[in-house]
């Protein structure tokens, strides 16, 4: 069998040490469109994300990232007891959670454990969680993300359990959008995410999709900058966790429409396609913002 939970499940996947600079995250916001609208390199709101210097934050989804950063290789997926390849393998949901804003500049060690497989009959749900703390030992982020596995479901096992965000009903209190720019996913791709369905139109037509797609953790990290940016001031430091479900493909040079909430002390939103043959399409659903 390709996928054996009884070997999957609570295997430790390994151990990175990493470091960072004021450029990763610079590129990372980058990357994600931060400095991207007309006037944001006079702003002073914008430059908190493109300007290197004691202004700069980072939005906490860099921690995601972070660890494979310099990465030059598709990802990895020597995952115990699982035999799969890259082109089954569509990124699920990610979520992160930060114990203090993260620094500019930093090393640490993120040690990842297999926590769960999940057979949806047609595709099978491979969860893990990752610690990252300092050389101190201090915790300093969370992980935890799913992928989902196409081809691979159907031996009988746990089918898992699902925790929807539930909408507000009644009007948003943002209602934003960013265009995804032609280049997107080619300057993200530098982010350490060298997957080559995100580039390769050869390589995304194998995979079912007419065209490269953008990476989920791109579009990720665009809903997440734009909440906080209409709901939060702009301040980074004022978000301490981010989750999301991908629910569906964005293609460079679409728009990402954001709507979010503010919902009993923390932020939800919801992100879809507008305009064009797809507007209306789901990108990212159960999107939820913990504060500070």
């Amino acid at each position: 069998m390709p996928i054996d939970p009884t070997v999957a499940i609570g295997s430790p996947v390994g151990e990175v040490e990493f470091s960072w600079s004021e450029s990763d995250v610079l590129l990372y916001h980058l990357g994600i469109g931060a400095g991207s609208r007309e006037g944001d390199n006079l702003s002073p709101d914008a430059l908190r994300y493109t300007l290197d210097g004691p202004a700069l934050q980072v939005l906490p989804s860099f921690g995601v990232v972070a660890p494979t950063f310099h990465m030059t290789d598709p990802p990895p997926l020597d995952l115990p007891g699982c035999d799969i390849n890259l082109a089954q393998v569509v990124h699920g949901s990610q979520a992160i959670s930060v114990s203090a804003p993260l620094p500019t500049s930093g090393s640490a060690t993120i040690r990842t454990t297999l926590t769960d497989v999940w057979d949806k009959g047609k595709a099978a749900v491979i969860w893990q969680e990752g610690v990252a703390t300092s050389p101190e030992g201090e915790e300093l982020w969370r992980v935890r993300s799913s992928i989902f596995v196409k081809g691979e479901g159907g031996w009988g096992g746990d089918r898992g359990s699902s925790q929807s965000v539930e909408i507000p009903d009644r009007a948003a209190d943002c209602d934003v959008s960013y265009d995804v720019t032609p280049q997107q996913a080619l300057l993200y791709r530098l982010c350490g995410d060298r997957n080559p369905l995100h580039a390769d139109p050869d390589f995304a037509k194998a995979a079912g999709f007419p065209a490269p797609i953008l990476h989920g953790l791109c579009s990720y990290g665009i809903v997440l900058r734009e909440l906080t940016d209409a709901l939060l001031g702009g301040d980074a430091t004022r978000v301490s966790g981010f989750g999301a479900r991908f629910a569906g493909v964005v293609f460079p040079g679409e728009t990402i429409r954001v709507q979010g909430w503010q919902d009993d002390g923390r932020l939800v939103a919801s992100a879809s396609v507008a305009g064009g043959p797809r507007d209306g399409s789901p990108v990212l659903a159960d999107c939820w913002v913990d504060l500070a």
